[in-house]
């Protein structure tokens, strides 16, 4: 068994070693996605990159490693935190930040560019 604490939400979760993240987040009414992606998004092939998420490990094996999937829609982003929630299988205790607005990018369509008032 594995504890995962979803920080935004305040949830903490025992999970079963190997448990798909995306899957666990979706059983536990957990959202990972922003806007119209809530819709329209690839459902968990790593394809989209719309199930971004920070998670962060005490010890390297309570996550599987970055798949190719990830390792593509990752690579320009130098944080080793961010996973796809789609890809990660958890074996350990960990803790997610689901919906990391700071690493989303506007010319993806994640999130709105920030309003500047011109005041």
């Amino acid at each position: 068994m594995a504890l995962v604490y979803f920080e935004r939400e305040g949830k903490t979760l025992n999970v079963n070693a190997g448990q798909n993240l995306r899957k666990l987040a979706q059983a536990n009414g957990i959202s990972l996605y922003r806007g119209i992606n809530k819709l329209i998004n690839c459902r968990g092939q790593g394809l989209c990159g719309t199930c971004l998420v920070e998670v962060y490990a005490k010890n390297p094996v309570d996550l599987n490693p970055r798949t190719a999937m990830e390792e593509q829609q990752l690579k320009d982003y130098t944080n080793p935190h961010l996973r796809l929630a789609c890809q990660v299988r958890v074996h350990g205790n960990v803790q997610v930040k689901t919906q990391p607005v700071e690493f989303m990018e506007p010319q993806m369509g994640l999130v709105a560019p920030p309003l500047v008032s011109k005041e």
